[in-house]
């Protein structure tokens, strides 16, 4: 079968074509790479007398007895003899052709699982073709599809594909030798070897990827992600960034240090100083700052920005949510603006003349730092000479946007003003902008080759294969000390049935003078997930709390109603606030001294994490509460509890991300990063650390000695999707 061509947009792509361009399937090289998920072994035939129960078989016979039953549910129903036994085929979904097919003295070949019972042997809906023929010499792929794509077809396009690509080697011998891998596992041995096995192989070497060809696919996928890595971190260092030196060395830094009402911990400090000495450097810096819930990781930020202002440039910082741009909004006003720094704002929600205003402060410099949501990325805000991008919770935005909010620096910026920078003059106060409409555009990298520095920020810490793999081309600073005064957090996990004594516990704490969340995962009643919604637990709260004010917060509601009930739960005006996950994160009121999580079973484990994260935060003793429900199942599955049970287990958030790294592994972990893209199919970072050693040691030595080879190597193995690795 010829391999489906690209085809002209003019030209409508038939099903299968459509179906291989959702599973990403577009080169020869790509369905050379999709390996098969399971084998079914059609290379023999059996006697019914010799079956095992239980046991997967395939059989040939003649058809004596086929009939469609009624009642009940319609069901074909024929009985296959190969003369040494019986066998009843039944199936419930079914077409006229194969009634044809399964007539009574036909002779046909099926296969399926072997069931046993006071009737004899039955098997559910086997698979069916005619009788005779030459069988295969080699085990059958089950691939992954999507439907409108059947096996057969996928089969037939994956076998052409292994003649048609280019399947030579691009990783020299001599860099091989170090982790043990045979010369007969080249790449092109190792994928027949994959897609079509032998009969009688040990086949659990094939699920479980040890074998030799496993392992030569998991090393060279492995070296592809490390070079590409590698390749953004050199292109890098060759572009211009402003050099963030004042002529007063740290003058408004140390003010801003003297203003703040705490001292630094040790890790701010070292992680501060690791930020400034980047910011001097004329290379855009890259860095990831990670730390755990209310490490501190806003004043770091703020410290960096006053370096960027103190040498005459803009810096942004951009959040996922306006609630979350709003805490940091607050927080860098009452820090910065009695400095005389103008802090300004950018979301989506506010009215055309603020919004005309304020694009005006932004495009002349007289906005010096300038916070807000993805807002700020739209092609009509224009900053005047923009130096720093900071983006906080940077896996909830995707590639386009995070680059997107880079390319605002000028594309005109010249040689002299990237020493010297040039400050906008005039002081505004904080104000606000209305919708910027459209959608996120990707303007182009700079021209000239000139980019803002980059400093991205995450709660949810990196465990160390991922800072290995995944991350390998940022720099990576930790906050590993929470500031002082932090209250331990109490995690409870409490079955649904006793919802009554956490809502009396409640009661309880209100008359002490404490506030509490109530978190949902729903908005509204969902017909096909059984769960609590958040307008229903809300009106069940406020009547059995007659009395108490409590609110209620959600994605849906319009901006100015989620603002007006966060100012009333923040000022302590509001005792209980039924939510959503919409406060996740940012959201800081110290009073806040329960957290109770409905249906916790249902959540990630980085979440309920970063839900905890919300209380703890001032004086009082603070609990968690997770509410846990079964259902009609007699207990909750594995994956389930093995989240709650971290979370009774830690409160340390580097231990919840290394385990929730091995519950759902990388590609969900990541989150937008890839957008949604897991980019490694085969290796395991759980099991296959010494692959990722090999491959972290082995990328530099290729790239220096064959960089031609090591250009093939990435384009074999990710496509446009290196792409991924460099935002």
């Amino acid at each position: 079968m010829p391999m489906p061509k690209q085809v002209p947009n003019s030209q409508p792509l038939t099903g299968p074509q459509q179906a291989l361009r959702k599973l990403g399937l577009h080169r020869p090289t790509d369905l050379a790479l999709h390996l098969p998920l399971r084998y079914e072994d059609e290379t023999r035939l059996v006697q019914l007398r010799d079956v095992r129960e239980g046991a997967v078989a395939q059989v040939e016979g003649t058809v004596r007895h086929s009939e469609v039953r009624l009642g009940g549910q319609r069901q074909l129903l024929v009985t296959l003899d190969d003369g040494t036994g019986t066998c009843l085929l039944r199936f419930f979904s079914f077409y006229p052709s194969m009634q044809k097919a399964l007539a009574v003295g036909c002779r046909v070949r099926v296969r399926g699982e072997v069931r046993g019972g006071f009737g004899g042997l039955t098997m559910m809906h086997p698979s069916v073709k005619a009788a005779g023929g030459v069988l295969p010499n080699a085990l059958t792929p089950v691939y992954p599809t999507v439907a409108g794509l059947p096996q057969t077809y996928l089969r037939r396009a994956v076998d052409n594909a292994l003649q048609q690509a280019d399947l030579s080697d691009t990783v020299p011998p001599d860099l091989l030798q170090q982790i043990g891998i045979q010369p007969r596992w080249n790449v092109r041995e190792a994928l027949i070897f994959l897609h079509h096995p032998q009969p009688g192989l040990a086949l659990d070497a094939l699920p479980d990827h040890s074998h030799p060809a496993w392992q030569r696919l998991k090393a060279e996928e492995l070296l592809a992600q490390q070079l590409s890595q590698l390749q953004a971190k050199r292109a890098r260092s060759k572009l211009r960034a402003p050099t963030l030196a004042s002529a007063v060395p740290s003058a408004l830094v140390a003010r801003l240090l003297a203003a703040l009402p705490f001292e630094l911990t040790l890790a701010q400090r070292r992680v501060c100083a690791e930020i400034a000495q980047d910011l001097q450097r004329p290379v855009p810096m890259h860095r990831l700052l990670q730390g755990d819930v209310g490490s501190g990781k806003t004043v770091v930020a703020a410290l960096a920005g006053a370096q960027c202002i103190e040498a005459g440039w803009q810096c942004a910082l951009m959040a996922p949510t306006e609630i979350l741009a709003t805490q940091h909004f607050t927080k860098l006003v009452s820090w910065l603006q009695p400095l005389g720094i103008t802090v300004a704002w950018l979301t989506g929600s506010q009215k055309a003349r603020e919004r005309r205003e304020m694009l005006a402060l932004v495009a002349n410099g007289q906005a010096q730092l300038v916070v807000g949501t993805h807002a700020m990325i739209q092609d009509r805000v224009q900053f005047k000479n923009l130096a720093l991008v900071v983006i906080d919770e940077q896996h909830r935005f995707g590639v386009a946007q995070r680059l997107a909010l880079r390319s605002k620096m000028r594309a005109d910026t010249s040689e002299e003003d990237l020493g010297q920078g040039h400050r906008g003059t005039g002081f505004a106060g904080p104000q606000s902008v209305a919708p910027l409409g459209g959608e996120a555009t990707t303007q182009s990298e700079s021209a000239t080759g000139v980019e803002p520095h980059l400093l991205m920020m995450t709660a949810t810490p990196i465990p160390r294969t991922l800072a290995m793999s995944y991350y390998a081309d940022l720099d990576v600073s930790t906050l590993d000390e929470l500031p002082p005064g932090r209250t331990p957090v109490l995690t409870k996990l409490i079955n649904d049935v006793r919802r009554d004594e956490v809502v009396q516990r409640i009661r309880a704490q209100i008359t002490e003078g404490q506030q509490i969340y109530w978190v949902c995962p729903l908005i509204e009643e969902s017909e096909v997930l059984d769960l609590a919604n958040a307008t229903a637990t809300h009106a069940q709260l406020s009547a059995a709390l007659p009395g108490v004010s409590v609110g209620l917060l959600h994605s849906r509601m319009p901006v100015a109603e989620k603002k007006a009930v966060m100012e009333l739960f923040t000022s302590g005006q509001m005792a209980l606030l039924v939510s959503t996950t919409v406060i996740e994160v940012g959201v800081d009121v110290p009073n806040a001294s329960l957290m109770v999580i409905e249906h916790a079973e249902r959540f990630g484990l980085s979440q309920l994490h970063q839900l905890r994260g919300r209380v703890g935060r001032g004086a009082a003793a603070s609990a968690c509460v997770l509410l846990y429900s079964t259902g009609d199942a007699p207990r909750l599955g594995e994956a389930a509890r093995e989240r709650l049970r971290a979370m009774i287990e830690t409160n340390d958030g580097f231990e919840i991300a290394r385990r929730d790294l091995q519950i759902r592994g990388p590609g969900e972990f990541m989150g937008a990063r890839q957008s949604g893209d897991a980019l490694l199919r085969f290796a395991d970072l759980q099991t296959d650390t010494a692959l990722l050693h090999w491959a972290r040691c082995t990328a530099p030595r290729m790239l220096d000695a064959y960089p031609a080879l090591a250009q093939r190597h990435v384009q074999r193995w990710l496509g446009s999707k290196a792409d991924y690795l460099k935002a």
